[in-house]
């Protein structure tokens, strides 16, 4: 059977002497398989143009050229896929076998082999775009029932003397927090609540722990923190309970949950969100200089309150004394006179005493200061991180001597199997210029520039002529 252009006609072909009326039929139009391969890609392209799907990778391939090579499947059925290096460049990550993905995509044909298949020009994570349509839906539905209201957060504490610390005890985020509440100021106190901050439990735990700081009533602010990550890490603080638990917390809380362009369901129910563990620490305690230079600018203004009194008790004074001159007697003068330098002695006194007990008293927050140092506590850890170091130089020698000895084999099998064993006995490889290798001799008719590979350098040709 032929394929006729036009509306779908099959007849049986016959020779031309079965019939005498064969010569009088018009001229087939007789398709060859590369006119037949491009109009049914034509014909794809053009009658699906560009459309969305979700599907499962498999048989992933990256040659060196950089484009990406792969089928999409799901329970019944596969596609082949291709999606060209321009394009999967722009993609956040690299894909795997097993991946679920959403693809835009062209339909169109491989016209070397007549294959039907996809053109990839965008590609999504299925699964992370699923998790950011459930944080959108939650926190639009928080967000209605006023949890993430400004209203109701409340404020935090000038100076709080025990502050609570919700995040992993082994986490870099607990060490950036005390680290700058050392620095800050050292005298306050810390009271670590240890958690997960990732996996099915975490957030179960972290609303446990919630409830444990509010029912000991131990601290007067809370800070809930872990380090940054990728939306599946950060999953656990985007829990509908724990952002209830949060709004429920009858302690302040602050959240410093990741970097500072991360954002969780409990960052919006937190009374401060905090762009990350270390800005959280910031805020929640002022610096000890500044708050050392309040008490000496206190001083001051004591002292020039005490003087502004001493000199309006003095003018008061000066009028009584005038007034007594006019209108009293000498003995009521001299009373007078006397119970002022009375005044003016318990003043004195007086100030001097308040003076003196400032000073005692900022001696005392000043050595208090000093013995809370953290020279020792970065000492220790110092100390530990040279060890942590030297054991982290020697797994990585260990890890490359294992991988040198697992490498080795391959690459004797990959000598072993490589046709540039072949080209060294006198083979050629022999492609046309669009680097189609040439398998048949009717590919390359005469005149055809071809090109050989050798062991050792390329030759270009043209066919003069062939023969099967």
């Amino acid at each position: 059977m032929r394929l006729r252009r036009g509306k779908p006609q099959y007849d049986l072909a016959m020779d031309v002497t079965d019939s005498p009326a064969s010569a009088a039929r018009p001229e087939r139009d007789i398709y060859t398989v590369s006119r037949l391969n491009r109009e049914v890609r034509v014909l794809l392209e053009r009658g699906f143009g560009s459309l969305w799907l979700e599907a499962e990778i498999s048989n992933f391939a990256r040659p060196s050229s950089g484009h990406w090579y792969f089928s999409l499947k799901d329970a019944t059925a596969q596609v082949r896929c291709a999606m060209f290096r321009q394009r999967n460049m722009l993609c956040t990550f690299t894909a795997r076998d097993g991946q679920k993905v959403l693809v835009r995509a062209r339909v169109g044909l491989y016209e070397p082999r007549g294959e039907y298949q996809l053109i990839v020009d965008h590609m999504e994570d299925a699964g992370l775009g699923a998790l950011k349509r459930q944080f959108e839906e939650l926190s639009a539905k928080l967000a209605a029932e006023g949890l993430f209201a400004q209203e109701r957060k409340r404020a935090l504490p000038a100076l709080p003397k025990r502050i609570g610390v919700i995040t992993s005890p082994t986490g870099a985020a607990v060490r950036d927090i005390l680290q700058v509440l050392a620095r800050r100021f050292a005298a306050v106190a810390v009271l670590i609540y240890p958690v997960p901050v990732q996996g099915a439990s975490a957030a179960a735990e972290i609303i446990a722990a919630l409830k444990l700081a509010g029912r000991r009533a131990e601290c007067d602010v809370l800070i809930l923190a872990r380090g940054g990550g990728s939306l599946e890490d950060l999953w656990a603080f985007n829990d509908e309970a724990l952002a209830r638990a949060i709004v429920a917390s009858p302690i302040p809380v602050i959240s410093g949950v990741g970097h500072e362009v991360d954002f969780t369901i409990a960052d919006f129910a937190a009374d401060v969100r905090a762009p990350t563990p270390s800005a959280a620490a910031e805020i929640v305690v002022p610096e000890a200089q500044e708050w050392l230079k309040s008490f000496q600018r206190l001083g001051l203004r004591l002292q020039r309150g005490m003087r502004r009194r001493l000199e309006d008790h003095r003018e008061r004074l000066r009028w009584l004394t005038g007034r007594a001159a006019l209108v009293g007697p000498s003995a009521r003068l001299a009373q007078q006179m006397q119970r002022l330098d009375d005044f003016e002695q318990r003043l004195g006194r007086a100030l001097r005493q308040i003076l003196s007990d400032s000073r005692s008293d900022l001696a005392a927050r000043q050595s208090r200061l000093w013995q809370a140092s953290p020279i020792a506590r970065v000492r220790d850890t110092a100390a530990r991180h040279g060890a942590l170091h030297a054991r982290l130089l020697a797994a990585a020698h260990e890890q490359i001597r294992r991988a040198r000895e697992r490498l080795l084999p391959l690459v004797r099998t990959l000598n072993a199997v490589s046709p540039l064993a072949t080209l060294d006995r006198g083979y050629a490889i022999v492609s046309n210029m669009s680097g189609d290798i040439l398998r048949d001799a009717a590919d390359a008719p005469a005149g055809t520039p071809i090109e050989a590979r050798l062991a050792r350098g390329r030759l270009r040709a043209k066919v003069e002529g062939n023969s099967t």
